[in-house]
This record gives structure tokens, C-alpha cells and sequence, in this order.
């Protein structure tokens, strides 16, 4: 055999190798920035809404986040409060307008403060006044929110609303949302007149 027809494949295998090589340090960095941004659909009934998830500022919000997700836990609920200048609230409450507590965690350290602001767009948690309460109930902010960053409650030394993510794609659908009639039932105001329902809520597969 001809050297040059020998180096030829020699330096053929080299390139191939090189490139799977490459292919596979690629898939492996994709699968790293993934674990760091996971991503969760909500399927709604007016529309799907796409979020990406911010582990690396949020570790401790978004690990509680998706055990609620994996669960199934938001399937079925409702958004039960739409504030069209403010953000819509989920997570909490289904159809009945009964809170759902079977499957609800404890309460999590409050992770304001982590560089990520309440703007338009981005999801963080509801909580009572006490800063370190926040449980399963999200909001979305349909307006900039920044002062929310740092709220603290009458009668307490910390506060801010954790952001933990931010809406990738459905924007649109979050709007539609927002401009929904509200009205007072069970007992809770700002409630959609006809009910938003998260169909389901779940993590998207590693492509």
C-alpha cells in the first residue's frame, strides 16, 4: 500500500475522531447549561408557557419548584389571582377554589436578593409577610416589579420576593391571561371569572 494513500486514512481517522470528540463535548456542555437552566412547561387552558429556571442564582427555590412539578402537584390548578398591572398568582388553589395541601412541602429560605429582579417576565414566589415562607404558590410578573426586590413587611427586618426564573416563550398567553375579568369568590378577590387552569406542569426533556 502507497504511504500516502496510509496517511490519508490515518489523518481521516483523526478528523472523524476529533469530531465526535467535539460532538460529545458539545452534547456534554448542552446537558450542563440544561441542569443549570431547567426548563418547565405549564400547559394552561389558554395557551402553553415556557420557563426557563435560574439553578445557579436560585438553587434552593428552583429544586423545591420542580419536586412540586415532578410530583404533578400543579396539575389542575388554577391561577386565583390576576392583577392585569401587576402579575398572575398560581399554584395554590383547583377548581373548587379549595387549597391544596396533600403533597405541599415546607417552607424554603427566602432567595431574594440573589441578583435576579421582579420584571416583567420573570417568575418568583408568593409568600406571606414573613420573609422564609414561601411554600408552592408562583407568581409572574406582567409588569416591572422591582420593588418587590427588597419589600420588607411591616414588622420585619428582611424581606424581597424571590425570582427564580423567567418566561422563555408565551408571553403572549401570560397577557392573555392578565386581561381576563376578575371577581370575589370563596371568599378570595382578583379571581378570573372563568377559571385558568395549568393543565399540567412539566419539565422539558434534555434534547
Amino acid at each position: 500500500m502507497a504511504p500516502g494513500r496510509n496517511m490519508s486514512r490515518i489523518f481521516l481517522g483523526i478528523i472523524v475522531g476529533l469530531g465526535t470528540g467535539a460532538s460529545m463535548s458539545l452534547c456534554a456542555v448542552s446537558a450542563q447549561a440544561q441542569d443549570k437552566q431547567p426548563v418547565v412547561v405549564l400547559e394552561t387552558s389558554m395557551g402553553t408557557i415556557t420557563i426557563e429556571l435560574n439553578k445557579e442564582k436560585a438553587p434552593i427555590t428552583v429544586e423545591n419548584f420542580l419536586k412540586y412539578v415532578d410530583s404533578g402537584f400543579y396539575d389542575n390548578l388554577i391561577f386565583h389571582r390576576v392583577i392585569s398591572t401587576f402579575m398572575i398568582q398560581g399554584g395554590g388553589f383547583d377548581d373548587k377554589m379549595h387549597e391544596k395541601t396533600e403533597g405541599q412541602r415546607g417552607t424554603i429560605k427566602n432567595e431574594s436578593g440573589n441578583g435576579l429582579s421582579n420584571v416583567r417576565g420573570t417568575i418568583a414566589m408568593a409568600r406571606t409577610n414573613a420573609p422564609n415562607s414561601a411554600q408552592n404558590q408562583f407568581f409572574i410578573n406582567v409588569e416591572n416589579n422591582a420593588k418587590l426586590d427588597d419589600y420588607v413587611a411591616p414588622g420585619q427586618t428582611t424581606g424581597g420576593y424571590a425570582v427564580f426564573g423567567k418566561v422563555i416563550d408565551g408571553m403572549d398567553v401570560v397577557d392573555k391571561i392578565r386581561k381576563v375579568r376578575t371577581t370575589s369568590r370563596a371568599g378570595l378577590e382578583n379571581v378570573p371569572a372563568e377559571l385558568v387552569v395549568i393543565k399540567t406542569a412539566k419539565r422539558k426533556a434534555k434534547e
